[in-house]
């Protein structure tokens, strides 16, 4: 990378040896809010085909996107105007500083904020150079929010935001530079992770699968809670620090409690329970809030639960579940599995060996998800040093 840096130096040092010019967001972009169309209307919702961004679009699809997750008819836009293709979208209220590059005409809810460049600078600006320099402008919208029950960003401040506007072959050698470097990162660590769970998977496989011990179920080894979960729609929640589990893990963060304690989690319903993209069984510890998609349960010991948790991870459930539109694993069929009865020592010895597994592919303090944080701040250290400019003073 540092032999790229001085790439983009001599660059600079030919093309605005004097500094960069920087200008306010609101004399480069045009600035919208985002918006929701009336959950009431079924007509702005069936059969949608114009792209509405949420948070979620970004959690599970990245930076970049040329399709959402949901969709509206013509009916629900106002005016019937989009935002325009290459736009930006930036979180300016609840979960703050997060944004998007969105390459089609769109719509996101009011969350986001958009940024389309005006006609004045629409030549002068390569808007995935901006895409890369929004990251600086995430952290800031992270330290200037309003105090208020609903964090939001304070808009004044935001539109007087001020980005460099160096020439176009600088912003493109940055684009170019970032994006393979990207790439490469990405990739390379992926591959590394995908192998490393893989190899998890096969230790834990051959270590929890045997066929010639005694069973018994899970109502005869651990305490059933499920009376005393209560679902809370999201409406009516209270934002706070203690974790809302739903099916597939935490959904929310919440102000009250009603577990306080270690607990296995395992879904009750929902397509995850076939398709296994993400665990079904999942430990909860502490003050919680568990809503009526997971089923709770208490263990004597952190062994036998954790060994609950990887045997159930690693079998197949689908004789269990009723339901094909709507899977579910009701309290009756849950249990009906049958559970291997390995001697305490056993257990314990597995779980020791599972746990440091589970630890080296997951855990983001050690392992490999540690050495692919490491190497991401290297990175961000890197594109912040090529998204540096000068300022030019005329």
């Amino acid at each position: 990378m540092n032999n790229t840096q001085s790439k983009i130096e001599r660059l600079i040092a030919e093309l605005c040896p004097n500094g960069v010019e920087f200008k306010e967001l609101g004399e480069v972009f045009d600035i919208k809010n985002g918006y929701t169309p009336s959950k009431a209307k079924s007509e702005y919702w069936t059969s949608g085909t114009i792209p509405w961004f949420r948070m979620d679009d970004i959690r599970e699809n990245g930076h970049v996107l040329n399709d959402s997750l949901q969709h509206i008819t013509e009916e629900a836009v106002k005016g019937g105007r989009l935002f325009p293709a290459n736009s930006i979208i930036i979180s300016t209220s609840a979960t703050i500083g997060e944004h998007a590059l969105i390459t089609v005409p769109h719509l996101s809810n009011q969350r986001f904020t958009s940024l389309a460049l005006n006609s004045e600078y629409a030549g002068k600006l390569n808007m995935y150079f901006i895409h890369y320099y929004c990251y600086v402008l995430d952290e800031w919208c992270r330290n200037n929010t309003t105090k208020s029950s609903f964090a939001s960003v304070e808009m004044g401040g935001f539109r007087k935001f001020k980005i460099p506007i160096p020439p176009l072959k600088v912003q493109e050698k940055i684009v170019d530079i970032l994006d393979k470097f990207t790439t490469q990162l990405e990739a390379e660590l992926e591959a590394e992770l995908e192998a490393r769970k893989k190899q998890y998977k096969y230790y834990r496989d051959d270590l929890l699968n045997n066929n010639d011990l005694e069973s018994t179920t899970l109502d005869k080894i651990s305490k059933n809670l499920d009376s005393k979960r209560k679902p809370v729609t999201k409406g009516l929640r209270t934002n706070g620090e203690i974790p809302y589990y739903g099916a597939s893990g935490i959904v929310d963060y919440v102000e009250d409690y009603i577990f306080d304690g270690d607990y296995l989690l395992i879904s009750e319903d929902g397509a995850n329970l076939l398709a296994r993209s993400t665990p079904i069984a999942f430990s909860a510890c502490g003050k919680s809030w568990i809503n009526n998609h997971a089923h709770v349960l208490e263990f004597e010991t952190y062994e036998e639960r954790r060994f609950i948790e990887f045997y159930l991870n690693s079998i197949d459930l689908t004789p269990y579940i009723s339901g094909a539109a709507q899977p579910k694993l009701n309290k009756a069929n849950l249990n009906k599995i049958p559970i291997p009865k390995y001697s305490f020592e056993r257990q314990k010895e597995i779980v020791s060996i599972l746990d440091k597994f589970d630890a080296l592919v997951n855990d983001i303090s050690i392992g490999l998800p540690a050495e692919i944080k490491a190497r991401r701040q290297q990175y961000e250290y890197y594109r912040n040093k090529l998204l540096t400019f000068k300022k030019y003073e005329s």
